[in-house]
C-alpha cells in the first residue's frame, strides 16, 4: 500500500520506518530536513511539502504536536490532495472535540478517518511495539486494522470518533496518578529506613503491584532498568504527560467529571515541569520527594 506520513518527530520518524519494514511504500513529509533525510535512510520516500506526499497515497498517517496543527494540516493539505476514498489515520495526541471535528469533516469530504493515538513511548515506536486505542466506525478500523499492526503489538477498537482520544488521556491520567503514589511510597519507604530494593521485591509481589514499579520503576540501581538509570533521560518526556494531563482535564471539565486526584497529579506535573525539568522522563518526579 501507499501511505504518506505526516510527523516525523520522536515517535513519527521510528513508526514510518516500521511501516517500510512491513512492505508499504512510504511517502514521508516533515517540516525538519533533518528528520526527511532520517526517513530517506529508513527506506522513505522523502517530500519536501504535505501535498506531494499525499497526492498519490491510499492511507494517510499523521503523527502531529497539538489539535490546531491536526485540524489545519487536514483542513488546508490533507484533504485537498489526497485520492478520493483514501482511510486517514491521526495518531497524534489531542482533544477529543477537535477530533471529532476533523473526522466528520473528512468523512464529509469523502474520506474514512479513525483517531488512533499510541502508548508505549519512542523504544515502542522505533521497536514496532506500540499499542493504538482506535475511535472510528467499524469500516474504518477494519481499513485501519492492518495498516497499524505495522507499527504495533497492539490494536484495539475503542469505539466511535474520538474514543481513541478518550482512552488515550484517561490513561495516561491513571497512569501519572500510579507513578506520583509509585514514588511517593518508594520515598517514604527509604526515608523509614527500608531498603528501596526490599521495598520493590515486597511490593511488585504484592497488593502495591503496578506497571510503574513493576516495568518502569522510577528509583535509580531498583528494579527493572528504566530511564531512572539513564539520569531520567529517553523514556516518556515529563513536557508530554503535562500535555496529556492538561488534555484530561480539559476533558473532564467539559463532562462534568470529578477527577481530584488527576487534578493533583496535574498540579505536581506542572510544577515539575515549570521548574525546567519537562525535558526528564516523566518519572523524575520521584526527585521531588
Amino acid at each position: 500500500m501507499k501511505i504518506a506520513f505526516i510527523g516525523l518527530g520522536n515517535m513519527g520518524g521510528g513508526m514510518a520506518a516500521n511501516l517500510v519494514k512491513a512492505g508499504h511504500t512510504v511517502n514521508a513529509f516533515d517540516l525538519s530536513g533533518d528528520a526527511r533525510a532520517a526517513a530517506a535512510d529508513a527506506g522513505c520516500e522523502a517530500h519536501d511539502t504535505v501535498e506531494s506526499a499525499c497526492e498519490s497515497a491510499e492511507a494517510v498517517v499523521t503523527m502531529l504536536p497539538n489539535g490546531e496543527i491536526v485540524r489545519s494540516v487536514y483542513g488546508d493539505q490533507v484533504i485537498a490532495a489526497t485520492p478520493k476514498g483514501a482511510i486517514f489515520l491521526d495518531c497524534s495526541t489531542i482533544d477529543v472535540t477537535t477530533a471529532k471535528e476533523v473526522e466528520a469533516i473528512s468523512v464529509g469530504a469523502g474520506f474514512e478517518m479513525v483517531d488512533a493515538p499510541v502508548s508505549g513511548g519512542i523504544a515502542a515506536a522505533n521497536g514496532g511495539t506500540l499499542t493504538f486505542m482506535v475511535g472510528g466506525t467499524d469500516s474504518a478500523f477494519e481499513r485501519a486494522k492492518p495498516i497499524l499492526e505495522g507499527m504495533g503489538k497492539a490494536v484495539i477498537h475503542a469505539g466511535e470518533a474520538g474514543a481513541g482520544q478518550t482512552a488515550k488521556i484517561c490513561n495516561n491520567m491513571l497512569l501519572a496518578i500510579h507513578m506520583i503514589g509509585t514514588a511517593e511510597a518508594m520515598k517514604m519507604a527509604q526515608k523509614l529506613g527500608l531498603d528501596p530494593q526490599k521495598f520493590y521485591e515486597i511490593s511488585s509481589q504484592s497488593s502495591g503491584y503496578n506497571w510503574s514499579l513493576n516495568a518502569y520503576t522510577p528509583l535509580p540501581g531498583v528494579g527493572v532498568e528504566s530511564p531512572a538509570d539513564n539520569d531520567y533521560q529517553g523514556g516518556f518526556a515529563t513536557g508530554l504527560m503535562l500535555k496529556d494531563l492538561r488534555l484530561a482535564m480539559e476533558a473532564a471539565d467539559k463532562a462534568d467529571a470529578a477527577v481530584p486526584l488527576g487534578a493533583r497529579a496535574a498540579s505536581l506535573y506542572e510544577d515539575f515541569a515549570g521548574a525546567g525539568n519537562g525535558g526528564l522522563d516523566f518519572s523524575a518526579i520521584i526527585k521531588t520527594y
